[in-house]
């Protein structure tokens, strides 16, 4: 089930502007984890505040988190064993090759260079984002609020997340970021990628584990993340290297 963002999602949009496998050294003791950035490498400090950009989630016990607590149980009951396991398989694949793989063999990351750069730029950027918007709002998660969706047992194949940061979803803002990113580079194929990265938004509803505001606050901050980050000559570079790259490659025209 794929919906368009509410009416209050589409004006923030006009109105903000818009892993790689790491292999341990060889020797006695494994390499230490490399430790994920905390600032941006393309914004300032500030520059992309999500306090200022989305609204705040539905009150606790409101008319719209009972509503939003409904449509989670409704989808319980009416999803089919096929779209759970699709909702799974998107849980445990947060990173760019969850949108690319609609075009399954065609775009591989190691042998393009140029794009796998760009794409591990962007994730880096949408974690800080998303994390810096989880830790303002804190919203509780569905399964902290209601009782019968923590009971459902799909969710142990489908990353739960960590209390109180249900807002916004963090798999949805990858998705969202990786597509509309990835939809500017091969425009001929917009709609078939936007189409994936809203089904991938979808499966967070699918497992019971945010609820449908959280995904539309995804949309939204991820879209402002990409049209300020194409303001920025260094991305920018990035981001014409790998449309020369896939242009190359006869991917992209």
């Amino acid at each position: 089930m794929i919906r368009r963002i509410t009416p209050w999602a589409a004006s923030l949009v006009l109105l903000a502007c818009v892993p790689g496998i790491v292999h341990a050294q060889a020797g006695p003791a494994p390499a230490a984890p490399m430790k994920a950035p905390t600032a941006s490498r393309f914004l300032k400090a500030g520059e992309l505040d999500a306090s200022l950009i989305l609204p705040p989630p539905p009150a606790a016990g409101s008319p719209e988190a009972a509503a939003e607590i409904a449509e989670l149980r409704a989808l319980e009951t009416t999803r089919t064993p096929a779209r759970l396991a699709r909702a799974q398989h998107d849980a445990a694949t947060e990173n760019f090759t969850a949108i690319a793989e609609i075009f399954g063999p065609l775009i591989n990351l190691d042998r393009l260079p140029a794009t796998a750069r760009l794409f591990a730029d962007l994730r880096i950027e949408d974690g800080i984002a998303v994390k810096a918007a989880k830790t303002f709002f804190r919203r509780p998660r569905p399964w902290e609020v209601d009782a019968t969706l923590a009971a459902d047992p799909a969710q142990a194949d489908c990353d739960k997340g960590e209390a109180e940061t249900s807002y916004p979803s963090g798999h949805a803002m990858m998705g969202y970021s990786a597509g509309g990113l990835l939809a500017q580079l091969m425009p001929g194929n917009a709609q078939l990628i936007l189409k994936r990265a809203s089904d991938y938004a979808e499966s967070r509803l699918i497992c019971s584990v945010h609820y449908r505001r959280d995904i539309e606050a995804s949309h939204v901050l991820a879209t402002a993340l990409i049209a300020k980050l194409m303001t920025k000559p260094d991305f920018q570079a990035e981001f014409e290297a790998a449309r020369a790259e896939l242009t190359a490659a006869h991917i992209a025209p």
